[in-house]
């Protein structure tokens, strides 16, 4: 049957429960299993009933019964998302009914086959059979593995599968936590029982894992509840004890670092019982990994924690456990062996994070600012043995070879007073109390460690002493170990550089020290030498009283000279301890305070406590009332029970007058009497069967000689029919053979009149189809034409826009070059302009250059105190306008005007009025004055004295106003007021200016004289200016 064929196919789930009842009845369980799968995970039903529960307990039964833990598993995660909001307690029955129903099937198998291997062997003393021989051989199988890989194995599989599912389905509900931490431990005593070390393995993984997850999304769920912690915390430490005794030591150890973890988590340590089993099963893990250092701190802190809080430890148990301290204190070897290779940073690290989390481990707090290499030592255990007085508890064999391996330095008897103690450690034993954490103790584990200590102590003794040293007198010293065993610890010791010794096998001695020249033990040895020497020379000839007085009265004057400075020290050191002393009582006062929060927060915790006490403790009367009322119901439903049996006149032996109902024995019976009914009606039934077979038979007897004889008449009569029809058929053919030979002799009159009638037909129809076939082959003719003509104008259109885009693109290309051609020239007329400036600008910086040149010349001519001759009025009026240049023009018309007004004096005015040209071409025309040959009658110096005698009228304007020989320099000629020539310019050069100014050109005087650049802004109307 296909799962897929009923799916959802009930509209109420108590038919389908019912249907599978049938199908099961009648054997069709898997069909049975898959209706009951299909109705729990069907869509349709999402709401959870009583019935739902009944469902399940049967698939449970049908899943474990065929072994389908897939359907059991996706029909058990349908039932959870089903009633973890309504009925969460349904679901744990359910799943610790499906628990119990696989290992109630594993069970079987198991003893199912030990039966079988039992069973297989006929007679016990009856050799094995050849068959059997040789089917050992061949298959390398015992008949015993055989029958547990048929038998045992496949529910053991199943079982292992099932666990595993349920751990899956309950991880993430947390109103399930008791459930799951129930089914981790069973999971474990599984794994026990039978020994599946790999499957513990797994376990204790998915585990793990899951712990992971949970911490990982702990917004999702919190972990860190008291209750949930303390779940978690019992799972661990089962784990930790099914590891124990399987053996199992490395999962061991990870289980303990997982206890460690959860209790990292959590804000309080867990019970005291759960710590002292912690402590135990960490004192076997650590003996077994021959960590003996580790092992004793184990001890020490068992031994610690039982005697503070175990107060039923009897003294017994005490002087055992304090033996096993000091036991394991001396069984450490007095080197540390590195675990990493070689000595630097990383391994340095690694042992650092190694030891500070075996501290954790240990219940050690470590302050990582301390050096880790002495956080557990050896020195720190001896220390607390102590301080702790454990030699008083112990045996006196055992303290006195505490006494031998720790204080007394003897060397030659250390092994032979040794040996006896360490034979009566096995005899050392006491049985534990019930209140112990640990069982029973063995002394003798530590025998082998305590032989390699003393070894070590003996050999570290002699090396103090002895340089060589036979091996057969050490052999003597060293009675319960042979030599090889010796040599073994030697070169041991040698390695982890705790003995400096070598061995000389071919002369038969030991030579203790280095190689080197001096070792540390000799410059001790010296260093004590000189020491005790000195004090005995001392003491043999003491020194002269005279310089002891001389040596203290220079104590005393010492004393004097530092007495103020030590009381200053004094005072100082006062001060400090009274600020100290106040730190102190703030401390103190800081600490009262943190105190009483920390009371006052108890007291609110502690009232927080009883109240939520006070709640459950209602929580649980009222539980304890539904109880009692339940009970009364079923009391009462017991009594109506009996009261109907003892109706039917059935009341069982069970319950008698007078007697307390039970409601459990009265349903066992009524159930009975029901099975009894049953197996009544199915008497009846079977009787009624069996009494409708017989009539059913005889009957079937009787009649079978009728059967026979109607059947003979039947085919008698179906014979004579068959004839009959026959012979009517043949009848009917032959009249209708007669007819149709009559209608052909009738119709055959009828042929020539259907020839030409069929060929006039035939002619019409000709003439039709012709002149049809010529239309159809004109309008082909038509229809060809038309897209010949279409044809055409397509391509005549098409080569039209192909013509048009190939003109516009070589517009395009055109008016690209055309641009380009634009840019070139525009380029080209920036490049001439620019060359065209730079030309101007050289020309114009020669031509200041060669004017400053003049100048210098001039003004170096000056200063050399050259003089030239009075030069006439004409000179003089040219001397003061004639550096100007005048265009042609201007220069014919001031020509003229000078012969009309009959002297140099008006050339000179009319020179001095003349209106200047553009302002650019100063400088050049300036230049080109300057540079132009002068007459005879100007060669004298422009800048000397010029003679009083000389006429106004030759003055022309630019002769000195102060008269004499008096010196005016050129840019102050033009500034003489009382000059005719200087009266007659005024205006003119006013008119200039004011042109100039409309023109926004710079002013320019009519003086000819040169006026510096720092000048120019100051100087008069006078002068010529650039």
């Amino acid at each position: 049957m296909s799962r897929f064929q009923h799916r959802g196919g009930f509209a109420r789930p108590e038919n389908a429960l019912k249907r599978a009842d049938e199908l099961q009845l009648v054997g069709q369980k898997l069909s049975a299993l898959q209706q009951l799968h299909d109705v729990v995970t069907s869509k349709k039903h999402r709401t959870w009933s009583k019935t739902y529960e009944e469902i399940m307990f049967k698939l449970i039964d049908l899943c474990v019964e065929m072994k389908k833990r897939n359907h059991a598993k996706e029909a058990l995660m349908q039932y959870r998302n089903m009633c973890q909001q309504v009925n969460i307690n349904s679901l744990e029955e359910v799943i610790k009914y499906y628990l119990n129903k696989a290992t109630e099937k594993a069970e079987e198998a198991r003893q199912q086959a030990e039966s079988k291997a039992l069973d297989a062997v006929e007679d016990l003393e009856e050799d094995a059979k050849p068959e059997d021989l040789m089917l050992s051989y061949v298959s390398g199988d015992k008949s015993k593995d055989r029958t547990d890989r048929e038998l045992v194995t496949p529910w053991f599989r199943f079982l292992w599968e099932s666990y595993r599912s349920v751990l899956e389905i309950l991880r993430t509900n947390p109103k399930l936590e008791a459930l799951y931490a129930m089914t981790a431990v069973r999971a474990f005593g599984f794994c026990l029982t039978y020994k599946r070390n790999a499957e513990f393995r797994r376990l204790c993984d998915i585990l793990r894992q899951h712990l992971a997850n949970m911490n990982k999304y702990r917004e999702q769920r919190d972990i860190t509840q008291p209750e949930s912690l303390n779940l978690f915390l019992e799972t661990r430490f089962e784990q930790l004890k099914t590891a124990c005794e399987l053996g199992m030591w490395a999962e061991a150890f990870r289980s303990v670092e997982d206890i460690q973890a959860l209790i990292a988590l959590g804000k309080r340590q867990p019970k005291q019982q759960m710590m002292a089993t912690y402590y135990s099963r960490l004192t076997q893990i650590f003996a077994v990994s021959q960590s003996y250092l580790y092992h004793a701190y184990a001890w020490l802190k068992l031994f610690n924690f039982s005697r503070s809080f175990n107060k039923n430890l009897t003294s017994s148990d005490t002087q055992m456990m304090a033996t096993s301290v000091v036991l394991a204190t001396l069984s450490i070897l007095p080197y540390e062996r590195q675990l990493f290779g070689r000595v630097d940073e990383p391994s340095h690290e690694q042992e650092k994070e190694r030891t500070i989390r075996m501290a954790n481990i240990l219940g050690f707090s470590v302050d990582k600012r301390v050096d880790f290499r002495s956080i557990l030592t050896r020195s720190a255990l001896v220390s607390s043995i102590n301080s702790m007085n454990l030699l008083a508890l112990v045996p006196p064999e055992v303290r006195s070879a505490y006494e031998l391996l720790t204080s007394e330095f003897n060397p030659l008897e250390l092994c032979k007073k040794l040996d006896p103690l360490l034979a009566s450690l096995e005899a050392i034993s006491s049985p534990m109390s019930a209140a112990s954490p640990v069982k029973d103790l063995a002394m003798a584990q530590y025998v082998a460690s305590l032989k390699r200590a003393a070894v070590l102590r003996a050999l570290k003794q002699l090396s103090e002493v002895y340089s060589t040293m036979n091996i057969a007198e050490l052999a003597k010293l060293v009675p319960f170990m042979p030599f090889g065993d010796v040599e073994a610890v030697v070169v041991d010791a040698v390695k982890y550089d705790y003995l400096q010794m070598r061995v000389d096998h071919r002369n038969g001695t030991l030579h203790f020290g280095s190689q080197q020249l001096e070792s540390d033990k000799v410059r001790s040895h010296l260093s004590l030498l000189a020491k005790r020497l000195a004090k005995a020379a001392a003491m043999t000839d003491p020194a002269p009283a005279p310089a002891a007085e001389q040596q203290r009265a220079a104590v005393l004057a010492l004393c004097r000279e530092n007495i103020s400075k030590e009381h200053s020290r004094l005072l100082a050191r006062k001060q400090v301890i009274e600020k100290r002393k106040e730190q102190a009582e703030a401390a103190m006062m800081e600490a009262e305070r943190e105190e009483e929060r920390k009371r006052v927060a108890a007291a609110r915790e502690q009232e927080m406590l009883e109240e939520r006490r006070r709640r459950e403790e209602a929580a649980r009367r009222e539980k304890e009332r539904l109880e009692r009322e339940l009970e009364e119901q079923e009391m009462e439903e017991a009594r109506q029970l009996l009261e109907q049996t003892r109706r039917k006149g059935k009341a069982g032996a069970l319950v008698k007058d007078g007697d307390k109902l039970d409601r459990k024995a009265l349903m066992q019976e009524a159930l009975s009497e029901r099975l009894k009914e049953a197996q009544e009606l199915e008497r009846k039934l079977a009787r009624l069967a069996k009494n409708m077979d017989h009539l059913e038979r005889a009957r079937r007897e009787e009649e079978a000689p009728l059967l026979e004889a109607a059947y003979q008449a039947r085919l008698q009569d179906d014979k004579a029919f068959h004839e009959q029809q026959q012979q009517q058929q043949a009848e009917a053919h032959r009249l209708a053979w007669e007819v149709d030979i009559q209608e052909k002799q009738r119709l055959v009159r009828m042929g020539e009149d259907k020839s030409s009638f069929a060929a006039l037909i035939i002619s019409r129809r000709a003439e039709e189809f012709e002149g049809l076939r010529k239309q159809r082959e004109r309008l082909l003719a038509e229809r060809r034409a038309a897209r010949k003509v279409k044809r055409e104008i397509d391509r005549r259109q098409e080569f039209v826009k192909r013509s048009r885009a190939q003109v516009e693109a070589k517009m395009a290309e055109i008016e690209e070059q055309r641009r380009a051609a634009e840019e070139e020239r525009k380029k080209a007329e920036r490049e001439e302009q620019r060359r065209k400036a730079e030309e101007a600008a050289a020309k114009q910086r020669a031509r200041e250059e060669e004017i400053e040149r003049k100048l210098k010349e001039e003004k170096e001519a000056i200063l050399a105190g050259r003089t030239a001759p009075a030069a006439p009025a004409a000179a003089a009026a040219g001397g003061g306008g004639g550096n100007r240049f005048i265009p042609p023009a201007l220069r014919k018309k001031m020509e003229a005007e000078a012969a009309a007004a009959g002297g140099g004096a008006p050339a000179a005015a009319a020179a001095s009025a003349a209106p200047a040209a553009d302002w650019r071409s100063e400088r050049p025309a300036a230049a080109a004055a300057a540079a132009a040959p002068r007459p005879a009658a100007a060669e004298e110096d422009r800048w000397g004295r010029r003679d009083s005698a000389a006429p106004a009228a030759a003055a022309g304007g630019s002769s000195s106003s102060g008269g004499g020989g008096k010196f005016v320099p050129a840019f102050r000629r033009g500034q003489a007021g009382d000059e005719p020539g200087a009266a007659a310019a005024a205006p003119r050069s006013e008119e200039r200016r004011e042109e100039r100014r409309d023109r926004d050109e710079p002013p320019r005087s009519g003086g000819g004289g040169y006026v510096p650049p720092s000048r120019r802004g100051a100087a008069g109307g006078g002068g010529s200016k650039w």
